[in-house]
C-alpha cells in the first residue's frame, strides 16, 4: 500500500486552551495510540490533503520535529459540523509483525458481456475491509467482470486474496449486472414477436 508523510510537532500541553490555540494557527491536533502510551502532536492541516480528500487509502510515515518516526493508518477524523474544517485526527501505529484491518477500494476490470449486451452494472460494494500484515495491505482489491452476463453476480468469494484476509460473509455481493429497462422492454417485445406466428397458423 502506498504511504505519505505527515510532519508534526509532539504537544507538551493538551489542554482546550492549547488545542485552541493550535486549530487558530492552522494546525490539527493528533493522537497516535498502538504503540506503549498514546503520543499526542499537531501537525499543519494542509498536510491531510492527499490522506482525507481522497478515494484511495493510505498509510502514513508521521515525523516529528524531535526525531520520532511512526508508522501508522488514519483511525479516525473529526470535522467541524459547519465550516467542514479537519478538527482531531486519530492514528493507529503499524507493527511489522502485526496484522491490521483496513477498508480499501475495490477496482473494477474487465468487460462484461452482460453489460455489452444493454445491463447495468451496480457496484454493491465500493470499499472491502481487509485484514493483513502492513506490508501486505493492498492499494485496491480487484474484481474482474470478464465472465459476468446479464443477471449474474460476483461475489466477494471470486476475488483473490493470496496476501490478505476479506472480512466478508460468503454471501456478499460485491457487483452484479442488472436487466435495464431497455433490454427487458426489448425481450418482452421479441417474445411477443415470436407468439404472434403462432396464433396466427391456429386461425
Amino acid at each position: 500500500m502506498k504511504s505519505i508523510t505527515i510532519k508534526g510537532s509532539e504537544r507538551e500541553s493538551v489542554g482546550k486552551a492549547a488545542t485552541r490555540t493550535a486549530r487558530n494557527a492552522g494546525m490539527v491536533p493528533c493522537v497516535l495510540y498502538g504503540g506503549d502510551q498514546p503520543v499526542h502532536f499537531i501537525a499543519e492541516e494542509k498536510a491531510f490533503k492527499n490522506l482525507v480528500y481522497t478515494p484511495n487509502v493510505h498509510t502514513v510515515v508521521i515525523e516529528l520535529e524531535n526525531g520520532k518516526k511512526f508508522n501508522a493508518v488514519q483511525q479516525d477524523i473529526q470535522f467541524h459540523p459547519v465550516s467542514d474544517k479537519i478538527l482531531h485526527v486519530d492514528f493507529f501505529q503499524l507493527h511489522e509483525d502485526k496484522e491490521i484491518t483496513m477498508e480499501v477500494p475495490v477496482k473494477v476490470t474487465g468487460t462484461s458481456p452482460g453489460v455489452l449486451a444493454g445491463g447495468v452494472l451496480r457496484l454493491n460494494q465500493r470499499k472491502l475491509k481487509v485484514r493483513a500484515l502492513p506490508a501486505d495491505l493492498p492499494d485496491y482489491v480487484e474484481a474482474n467482470i470478464s465472465g459476468l452476463e446479464m443477471g449474474q453476480k460476483l461475489y466477494v468469494t471470486k476475488l483473490a486474496s493470496e496476501n490478505y484476509k476479506l472480512l466478508h460473509p460468503d454471501n456478499t455481493v460485491v457487483i452484479q449486472i442488472r436487466i435495464s429497462r431497455a433490454a427487458m422492454k426489448a425481450a418482452q417485445e421479441a417474445a411477443k414477436a415470436a407468439k404472434a406466428p403462432a396464433k396466427g397458423k391456429k386461425k
